[in-house]
């Protein structure tokens, strides 16, 4: 990989010239066997085009291209393997350009899983190009579906790892802060999970030196001022256990560390603590060279010779050799009180143990508070069934790992850059209405990376989508069978009702003036025979039809007027039912559970469905369009509106004080979603006798549920007794009824 004197003047200054022919012999010697004569062969020619062509530019670092991406590979190779696919994937990322499918070459060159790699490299440098918002939960899952391969993600994170040591002392203090904060959000949590330790403290490192540089130099001053007594002490104290355990046959190696600048200021920040009362400052690690079959026990020798040596603290006490941790996580962790009154913290594992822990690539998960997810889980058992069962090294075998941890979510973009996650499947409208509900009601359809798409495309992973509206705009219900969240369809629903009601509310104002100009009474029971006569099934869709000029209002009066004819003298409005009643005070008369107006009996009511009133509720009766009295709640959602815009409909209502039949309400509960708390709580309402469950639908969210009730009971004292039962119900966290 040599570059002519000529393209060094234009491609690097003299100092790059010497960096980059230190870091090609470093390569060289790094990659060994892993990289063949032909490979570098093809590499230079490669390289050398690249470089005529102008192809390498300096990013916004001004750092050089092909420098960084060689040092990118070598700490790879240092830190991790030299895996011959992943580190020509990161020497050949800038010879092509990204906006343009790769060229059969590179699969006859370097062999299609290299191919394969540039194009996930690829995948991931144009989600960048899109300045999308880094610090969200939502772009890690996207950028782990745009990698497609857990190599990448290696790569990513070692090249984070070169960028910012390249950045130190870089003039623009924003650029090198958005680099640390993007580091300590992103790439560090990966590394931690995916077990890059090492490449995980220096990221953190890092990250609180370009954020916080006064702390960072703070802290690395007062350990470089007692590096030569640490020293000393750590060689103090390792002398007399190398001497015991050689003494009783054990080979080892011990190793001496000092705990990073990021895990002591984040204790001290945390614990409130200075360095002096920070336990493992001072640390020995133990790596013992044992047959399989003897790690354990090896391994308990030698926490047994030390702890005869020194008094350990047994709340420091960690055992993750009998019960390793779930990313297979193998140790002894144990504190003891050393020579001068100081703690000391003793790490003790075998050889294979030490590899796992420093460069396996089995997921670190679930520790020290990092977050969880269930899929995360089942991968990092896949990743370790394949270390422990091949004989390649680890980065070899993770180009066999499925790379599908959230194949059932599609994350897309606005043109601004802000991510929204959406079950798979999802569409343009249901992106509006996830956006709000307005722009959804009005969506025309979309620009979706540029190209006009219609309200049912279907999104795909990293899809930028410009929603565009209409003013007249408005939800159809054949919009129902273009969306797949239940926010969508929801609000289409209940925007489509209101659209209905308000049409429906105009159609009864257009009839009631033309009747007024006509000079027609109107009669709700005998309108309510014409509506079904005019074969419509309800009134709404009646007056919405008279809205929308379906149905003309002159036929509607001819249609009544006939009927009028036909019935005349046999028809009773709700105010002519006074005369077959009975006092108002005579309940003894009436068999009814409501008394209606006067004491009314044999009116066809009903109770209304939007508030389900039971006996004990106060109540009103109001006259519907279908001529039906239907019962609300005095406190139901739509009394007021009703009360206020058709007063002349309205007819009082009491119970008689006869209990009938059990009446239907509907409770609204929510609580933990723990196991058996739904069998809990159906076991409470059978177990009452005035109580009986009808329907119930539970619905579980981030281990909390939320569910609806139907239950039949007799009365409001039944049921306020229910819910105060429900509310004792260990993980219920509240019990009300549903209005």
């Amino acid at each position: 990989m040599q570059i002519t004197e000529d393209e060094k003047e234009t491609f690097l200054t003299g100092d790059e010239a010497l960096k980059l022919r230190d870091a090609v012999r470093r390569l060289a010697s790094n990659c060994g066997q892993e990289i063949s004569r032909g490979d570098y062969r093809l590499l230079r020619t490669a390289i050398q085009k690249a470089v005529a062509a102008g192809r390498y530019k300096r990013d916004r670092f001004g750092l050089n291209p092909l420098l960084h991406d060689i040092e990118t590979a070598n700490i790879l190779c240092e830190r991790l393997s030299a895996e011959r696919n992943m580190v020509l994937a990161i020497l050949l990322q800038h010879l092509y350009d990204p906006q343009q499918p790769l060229p059969d070459e590179v699969s006859k060159n370097w062999g299609s899983d290299v191919a394969w790699l540039l194009e996930c490299i690829t995948n991931v440098a144009n989600l960048y190009a899109r300045h999308a918002a880094v610090h969200s939960e939502n772009f890690r899952k996207l950028l782990m579906t745009f990698a497609k391969d857990i190599r990448v993600i290696i790569i990513m994170i070692v090249e984070r790892v070169a960028l910012m040591k390249a950045i130190n002392h870089h003039p623009s203090e924003q650029l090198v802060n958005e680099v640390a904060l993007e580091a300590s959000y992103l790439y560090a949590p990966l590394a931690h999970r995916m077990g890059l330790y090492s490449l995980k403290s220096d990221l953190e490192d890092m990250s609180l030196k370009y954020t916080n540089r006064e702390t960072y130099t703070k802290i690395a001053q007062k350990l470089n001022q007692t590096k030569e007594a640490r020293d000393e002490y750590i060689a103090d104290f390792i002398r007399p256990v190398k001497e015991r355990l050689e003494a009783e046959g054990l080979k080892f190696e011990i190793k001496g560390r000092t705990k990073s600048i990021y895990s002591i200021w984040n204790k001290i920040r945390k614990q409130k603590v200075d360095m002096d009362h920070i336990y493992d400052l001072f640390a020995i690690r133990i790596i013992l060279e044992s047959e399989p079959k003897r790690e354990k026990s090896d391994c308990w020798m030698a926490y047994s010779l030390i702890t005869d040596m020194f008094r350990p603290n047994p709340a420091r006490m960690k055992d993750w050799l009998s019960i390793p941790k779930s990313n297979g996580y193998e140790s002894l962790h144990i504190t003891v009180y050393g020579p001068k009154e100081r703690w000391v913290e003793v790490q003790i594992r075998t050889r294979r143990m030490d590899d796992i822990a420093e460069k396996g690539l089995a997921a670190h998960w679930k520790y020290k508070g990092v977050k969880t997810e269930n899929n995360l889980d089942a991968w990092a058992a896949n990743i370790r069934d394949i270390l422990e069962a091949g004989d390649a090294g680890p980065l070899a075998l993770m180009k066999d790992v499925q790379f599908d941890l959230y194949d059932k979510e599609v994350f897309a973009f606005t043109p601004k850059g802000d991510l929204y996650k959406l079950p798979m499947g999802a569409t343009v409208l249901d992106f509006a209405f996830n956006i709000h509900t307005d722009l959804g009601a009005r969506c025309t359809g979309a620009r979706v990376n540029g190209k006009h798409q219609k309200i049912n495309y279907r999104l795909k992973n990293g899809d930028t989508v410009e929603v565009q509206t209409g003013a007249s705009q408005t939800p159809k219900h054949d919009w129902l069978n273009y969306v797949v969240t239940p926010k969508a369809r929801n609000k289409i629903r209940v925007t489509l009702k209101e659209m209905e009601a308000k049409a429906a509310e105009l159609g009864r104002e257009l009839l009631e003036r033309r009747f007024k100009n006509k000079k027609i009474e109107i009669d709700e029971a005998l309108l309510s025979k014409t509506i079904k006569k005019l074969g419509y099934k309800n009134g709404t869709d009646f007056f919405d039809a008279i809205a929308r000029e379906q149905l003309d209002v002159n036929t509607v009066a001819d249609a009544y007027l006939l009927g009028d004819k036909k019935d005349e003298g046999a028809t009773v409005s709700a105010s002519e039912f006074v005369m077959q009643s009975a006092d108002e005070n005579d309940e003894a008369q009436s068999s009814d559970v409501l008394v209606i107006g006067q004491g009314i009996r044999g009116v066809n009511y009903s109770l209304a469905r939007c508030c389900n009133p039971i006996y004990g509720d106060d109540v009103f009766g109001f006259i519907s369009g279908e001529g039906v009295i239907k019962i609300h709640r005095t406190d139901c959602p739509n009394a007021n509106h009703l009360m206020h815009k058709y007063p002349y409909r309205l007819i009082r209502t009491r119970w008689s004080g006869k209990v009938g039949s059990q009446f239907g309400a509907t409770l609204r509960i929510v609580g933990k979603d723990d196991i058996g708390i739904v069998t809990n709580i159906t076991s409470i309402i059978n177990k009452e006798k005035n109580a009986t469950l009808r329907n119930i639908s539970i619905d579980s969210n981030d281990g909390l549920f939320q569910g609806y009730l139907v239950v039949g009971v007799n009365d409001t004292t039944s049921l306020n007794q229910l819910i105060k039962k429900l509310s004792t119900v260990k993980g219920v966290k509240n019990v009300e009824r549903s209005k």
